[in-house]
């Protein structure tokens, strides 16, 4: 059996365990709860069909994806060039390690009502928020990226009088592209766990809105539904960062 069949193989695998363990779980709960019943696998796949063919999650996915897809550009606009500077000088990375770990530990959530207060309601503080929890991963590895380039080819450069534009473009961004991916891909994943509490509050669409919603209507197996769909999309997500990472680093 090739690498592949058999990575392939054991995902299912694991795949199968969750699935039973969730069904076990349910089944336990329904004992002293009857409603649990709908949160087992076969009525959360039923509802996420119905859902899909009937397309009343396409705007609430669209809305979600938009809102990742922006909180993550801003992330890698203020994320990358923070990294380059900070992996280039010692006097910034001293400067800014502190402050910076500190903001870091920070959980985003927390400044939620500062920012409603500053912002209003809307998408404007989501995406704040988003950039925030995915900004730190990204300078991090960025900032690492910078410091393990071969200082060979920066005296490369140098000696063939190679302008800061052409280090920048011709050196530097071709080999920390690799960290800024996987800093990437680590933000995708904390910008889809801050998305969901993100958007309860103070928007009507989006898959975080969407489960609020099916918790007022009790339509639990559609909130499960919605789980499972934000669980696909991230997986989606991180896949595809993956790939590229690996097509870039071979």
């Amino acid at each position: 059996m090739s690498a592949s069949l058999k990575n392939s193989a054991l995902s299912a695998a694991g795949l199968i365990i969750l699935l039973i363990a969730w069904q076990a779980g349910t089944l336990l709960l329904a004992q002293k709860m009857p409603l649990a019943n709908m949160l087992a696998p076969l009525p959360t796949f039923q509802s996420l069909w119905d859902l899909l063919i009937s397309n009343q999650l396409t705007g609430h996915m669209i809305a979600s994806l938009k809102r990742v897809a922006v909180g993550l550009l801003w992330a890698l606009a203020f994320g990358v060039p923070l990294g380059l500077l900070i992996g280039q000088s010692t006097l910034v990375e001293k400067l800014t390690g502190t402050s910076f770990q500190f903001l870091r530990m920070i959980s985003p959530l927390s400044w939620m009502p500062v920012v409603v207060m500053l912002l209003g309601i809307g998408d404007a503080p989501i995406y704040f928020l988003l950039a925030f929890a995915a900004v730190w991963p990204i300078l991090l590895n960025t900032a690492t990226g910078v410091k393990s380039i071969d200082r060979q080819w920066l005296q490369l450069g140098h000696s063939l009088a190679a302008t800061r534009r052409e280090m920048l473009f011709k050196i530097m961004l071709p080999a920390v592209f690799g960290h800024i991916l996987t800093g990437l891909r680590l933000a995708i994943g904390v910008v889809w766990i801050v998305l969901v509490p993100c958007e309860m509050l103070g928007v009507n669409e989006g898959l975080g809105y969407f489960i609020l919603d099916t918790r007022d209507r009790l339509a639990y197996s559609e909130l499960m539904a919605a789980i499972v769909l934000i669980g696909a999309l991230g997986w989606l997500l991180d896949a595809a960062t993956r790939k590229l990472h690996a097509r870039w680093v071979h």
